[in-house]
């Protein structure tokens, strides 16, 4: 199985808006990072954001550009600062069950805690730094033996 990790783009700060949307600049890096995406011929399964509307953006721009559109939505329990032990059993479950790919688009630290979780057993290790608009992918080692990062884009190196 392959799991796409993905910071939300760059939001406006909460004191300037409270609901937070990308900013220009944030839409349009990750529009350049999503491009590179569909260049990659990747199937990224369904799309699963946190619900927050900077994910949610993040999340559709993705689709938008991989022709996924219809396979956008949002799922409890990823919001920043949620337990990941539940979503890493869901994604566990999906593996057993033969999916595929799942990309999960969402926040820190719950991105963060939920790579380590999956990657060394312990959700504080701090595996990978993840950048707004940033994509990891982890593939499975096997099915019950964890996953490891097989590689990682930013926005900046495709500047």
């Amino acid at each position: 199985m392959e799991i796409y990790l993905i910071q939300h783009a760059k939001a406006k700060p909460k004191d300037v808006d409270p609901q937070q949307p990308l900013t220009g600049e944030g839409a349009e890096s990750f529009r350049k990072v999503a491009e590179h995406v569909a260049r990659l011929n990747i199937d990224l399964g369904k799309i699963y954001h946190s619900g927050k509307l900077r994910a949610a953006q993040t999340a559709e721009i993705l689709a938008e550009k991989t022709n996924k559109s219809g396979d956008v939505q949002a799922r409890p329990g990823m919001e920043p600062t949620d337990d990941v032990k539940p979503t890493a059993e869901w994604l566990q479950e999906q593996q057993a069950k033969g999916v595929a790919a799942v990309t999960i688009v969402g926040h820190l630290p719950f991105l963060d805690k939920l790579t380590s979780l999956l990657t060394s057993g312990d959700e504080d290790a701090g595996v990978v730094s993840f950048h707004n608009g940033g994509v990891v992918k982890l593939k499975s080692k096997s099915i019950g033996r964890g996953f490891s990062v097989d590689w990682i884009i930013t926005p900046e190196i495709l500047t």
